[in-house]
């Protein structure tokens, strides 16, 4: 169990599920007494829901001694960078921005189940020595429901030393976006927003290439009012698999052919809509068929 999360049967613990006000209020104590024991803090900030709650909430306990830091590279959307400068901006949240080299790196270009550990190991790379020189350790925005996702990347960070303040508070993403919107923060109804190299078949290289293949083909689609939206792409970046919420499945038809060009612009060869619709981390499903690849 996570240190600082109340055991069964002790006083009336946060439902992670189904926060309230109360809820909100006992978990947002929890986090910035979890803060409060850290003397300085490098958070690694993408601007999604929950790294934005760890950046404010370190900032406001901990004052100029916390730090956000993106990781600039091409698995970054351009819409992401400019969301997470305009989030520390209107909070005076100090920033740093660094530029990873994860595109160099033979492993993370493989796409092998294990690029996320790859990904993780750059970014950590690029932040030790800004932690050794302030005296900062390194904390991710992992919350609880994180743990039981295949998130190589977790091992790294391990690995590495870093810390998981959202876990240690016992913070699920229910929980994470109840805290938010109780801070008022933008972020609090985010959809989620993984990397960009999350879109590509296991297996298939990563090459800027086909992430901007992917970044171009999604802001077509968040024209079209699809905000929440991946575009999966297979057979060597050649083929784009669209995922929209199911319930926004016949919105798509009286657009399909605008959409359709708009998607072979961005460079892809075929267009296809999933039928199971929108669903976080859906090419893990390639990692359990490892008597065949499946591209």
């Amino acid at each position: 169990m996570p240190d600082d999360v109340p055991p069964p049967g002790s006083a009336r613990a946060a439902d992670p599920n189904k926060p309230d006000l109360a809820d909100a209020e006992t978990l947002l104590a929890r986090l910035r007494a979890r803060l409060e024991r850290e003397e300085r803090l490098l958070i690694a900030f993408s601007g999604g829901v929950d790294s934005a709650l760890l950046a404010a909430a370190a900032s406001s306990v901990l004052g100029e001694r916390a730090v956000a830091v993106t990781a600039v590279s091409s698995s970054l959307p351009e819409r992401e960078r400019r969301a997470a400068l305009s989030f520390v901006r209107q909070r005076a949240i100090r920033h740093l921005q660094v530029y990873t080299d994860e595109l160099d790196r033979p492993e993370y270009v493989s796409n092998g189940g294990d690029r996320c550990f790859h990904c993780k190991s750059a970014l950590f790379d690029a932040l030790a020595p800004v932690a050794a020189l302030t005296g900062s350790r390194i904390a991710l925005g992992t919350n609880l429901d994180d743990l039981g996702d295949h998130r190589p990347g977790q091992r790294a960070a391990r690995e590495r030393g870093a810390i998981f303040p959202l876990v240690d508070a016992g913070l699920g993403k229910n929980g994470v976006r109840a805290v938010s919107r109780l801070l008022c923060l933008e972020t609090a109804d985010k959809p989620a927003a993984a990397c960009l190299s999350s879109r590509i078949a296991y297996g298939d290289p990563v090459t800027a290439e086909v992430l901007g293949r992917i970044e171009r083909a999604e802001a077509a689609l968040h024209r079209r009012g699809f905000t929440e939206c991946r575009v999966r792409a297979h057979a060597n970046g050649s083929g784009a698999r669209l995922e929209i919420p199911a319930e926004r499945l016949p919105d798509v038809h009286p657009v399909r052919e605008a959409i359709v060009e708009e998607v072979r612009a961005a460079g892809f060869a075929f267009v296809a809509l999933d039928l199971a619709g929108f669903r976080s981390g859906s090419m893990n499903v390639l990692l359990s068929r490892p008597q065949r690849r499946v591209r």
